[in-house]
């Protein structure tokens, strides 16, 4: 499978996590598909680095909490030094909490899920954030506005980093913190799915942003988008 073109080729997967029974699990699952191959393992955050890079996979399924160095920090070094196009980095963990969902996406994760997720539900989002979109526990995406909509305003990051964006690029990260894909996106603004595409590649060039996660996650932060409050009606 490794010689066919990405577009047809088996998804390379990563599995990451400290504990021996959990990753053979997750092995085990992924080699269930056949749309997708296991390419290599590790047990820490230092394996993982060196796997990713030695391995180039397409999707790590990475444990947030373990020893040496910890799934957001190898996120972060993995993200920051993996050659075009970088890995989507899924998120694992049996902890449901506010501070390593925000670490995580700021690190750059592509999702995150809970490791009791449903076998098909963990291997379907494995093809979701292959494709580039972004995927959150239902429960994650609660304590996401949750906690958004708790924060004081004067608190939040004030949105002077949007002021580089078009107003379409502004209206295309709007709908992308709501949630919309991109096929929705284009419908919604009536342009083409492809200038979705572009305005979303150079917003997230201008704000320095590596997945469509952390898009999701400045949306908020910047108060372009206000919890509670529809903005599907805006430009």
């Amino acid at each position: 499978m490794t010689g066919l073109d990405t577009a047809t080729r088996a998804i390379r997967v990563l599995i990451v996590d400290d504990q021996a029974l959990v990753r053979a699990g997750l092995v085990a699952l992924v080699r269930t598909d056949a749309d997708l191959a296991v390419v290599g393992e590790a047990a820490d955050g230092h394996e993982a680095i060196a796997q990713a890079e030695a391995t180039a996979p397409d999707v790590i399924l990475m444990d947030i909490r373990m020893p040496n160095l910890d799934g957001v920090a190898a996120t972060r070094h993995i993200l920051a030094h993996a050659d075009d196009p970088a890995p989507k980095i899924l998120i694992l963990t049996t902890f449901d909490l506010d501070e390593h969902v925000f670490a995580a996406l700021r690190a750059g994760a592509s999702g995150f899920m809970l490791k009791d997720t449903p076998a098909d539900q963990m291997l379907a989002a494995i093809a979701t954030v292959a494709r580039g979109d972004v995927l959150l526990a239902p429960s994650v995406t609660r304590r996401l506005v949750h906690h958004f909509a708790t924060t004081p305003e004067p608190t939040r990051r004030r949105p002077a980093e949007l002021a580089q964006l078009t107003s379409q690029e502004t209206a295309v990260l709007r709908l992308v913190g709501q949630g919309l894909t991109n096929q929705q996106i284009a419908t919604h603004l009536n342009i083409a799915q492809a200038t979705v595409k572009s305005h979303l590649g150079r917003l997230m060039t201008k704000l320095r942003l590596s997945s469509r996660a952390q898009a999701v996650v400045t949306a908020y932060e910047t108060g372009l988008i206000t919890p509670g409050i529809s903005h599907l009606s805006r430009g």
